[in-house]
């Protein structure tokens, strides 16, 4: 059975994830400290470490570094638990060498999915950890930590920058014969706008996209922007997520974006009690085809736009306006879905007709990941 060291300073947690994973057969060992749960790492050399990031006399991070500088414990997988919302600390656990991280609260769902998906990575390169010496990991370690640190903070900078990149007259549109675009939007936003203050809104709407953003850049999305108060995102293969391909990972952040809109709505629960908001929900349309990114330049300023274009584009705008009027929450086009059989579990399949379409559009509810 795989070891798992589960490291958590607050009792009920830690006996939370303890319970979840061994109810998964696997063996648990717990420490409710860094530096204690750094020992047990070394004493038994499990494959896997669970660790909370603020934690008495060493905290996750410490602990991390510590245990990334062992030879003899260095590829041990390790997975962050953290109620930060911060995207400065985000960075710090991804270049320091963590291999995922779960933001609290969690659902046991996503701790074992989280668990099996490190587990099974393990399983795959355990012949390969056989054969390399201990200077060759070491090198490839520090080489994913800084390729790792350089792709995130590129990702980032992108996301935040108040300007576009310089126009290059070299440069060409980028066409990808096959992406994924995904195209969310905010249900009842009138009425919030109705009932909440323009701060208030602002505070709830910037809660959303800001996890939004960094939920589509950690899934690998290529370029994203804002449509009204959608967003629209697109996924593309390419050489830094060979592993699983733009439908699988476009996908997983829709399904992430429905449990970011639940954390807003919990938030609204707690902060505007008793003032009859209208629920903060959103609908999440999917679909794959050609895409084109093109370039607008505008001479006088000197700037460039990049704007997503092609049938698949305006197929998934429309798909998302009438998959919400049938109730679906995520609705994917089976052109999509032919990408991701039997990755995920879907509800409901129909013709879907799209306004100014002479054609309907094959589609199906996705309701989740399915069980490995």
């Amino acid at each position: 059975m795989p070891l798992i060291v589960v490291m958590e300073d607050d009792a009920a947690t830690r006996t939370l994830v303890a319970s979840v994973l061994r109810k998964d057969g696997h063996d648990v060992l717990s420490a409710d400290n860094g530096l204690s749960g750094l020992e047990l790492v070394r004493q038994n050399k499990p494959d896997l470490v669970i660790s909370d990031v603020q934690m008495p006399v060493m905290d996750g991070f410490a602990m991390l570094q510590a245990l990334r500088a062992d030879p003899a414990i260095l590829a041990t997988p390790v997975v962050l638990l953290t109620s930060l919302q911060e995207r400065a600390h985000m960075r710090i656990g991804m270049t320091s060498g963590a291999d995922d991280y779960i933001t609290k609260p969690f659902r046991p769902g996503e701790l074992r999915e989280a668990a099996a998906a490190q587990l099974n990575k393990r399983h795959m390169q355990a012949a390969v950890q056989v054969m390399a010496v201990e200077a060759a990991v070491q090198a490839a370690l520090e080489d994913q930590k800084q390729h790792l640190a350089r792709l995130y903070e590129k990702k980032l900078a992108s996301e935040l920058s108040d300007k576009w990149p310089a126009a290059d007259a070299s440069s060409q549109d980028e066409r990808f014969s096959n992406a994924t675009v995904l195209f969310v939007d905010v249900l009842n936003y009138a009425g919030l706008a109705e009932k909440l203050t323009s701060t208030e809104l602002s505070d709830v709407v910037r809660q959303f996209y800001n996890n939004a953003g960094d939920t589509v850049h950690l899934f690998g999305a290529r370029h994203m922007q804002f449509v009204g108060e959608g967003l629209l995102v697109v996924f593309v293969d390419s050489t830094d997520t060979t592993s699983v391909n733009h439908g699988l990972r476009a996908a997983r952040a829709a399904l992430g974006l429905v449990d970011a809109a639940k954390r807003v709505q919990q938030f609204l629960n707690s902060h505007f009690p008793g003032q009859g908001l209208p629920r903060f929900d959103v609908s999440v349309a999917l679909n794959s085809g050609p895409v084109a990114l093109a370039r607008l330049e505008d001479p006088l300023h000197g700037s460039v736009q990049i704007l997503p274009v092609g049938d698949a584009v305006s197929a998934t705008l429309l798909l998302q306006k009438q998959a919400c009027k049938a109730g679906w929450q995520i609705a994917a086009s089976v052109a999509m879905l032919r990408g991701v059989t039997g990755a995920v579990n879907t509800g409901g399949r129909a013709l879907v007709s799209l306004p100014g379409r002479t054609a309907a559009i094959d589609a199906a509810e996705l309701l989740g990941l399915a069980l490995a």
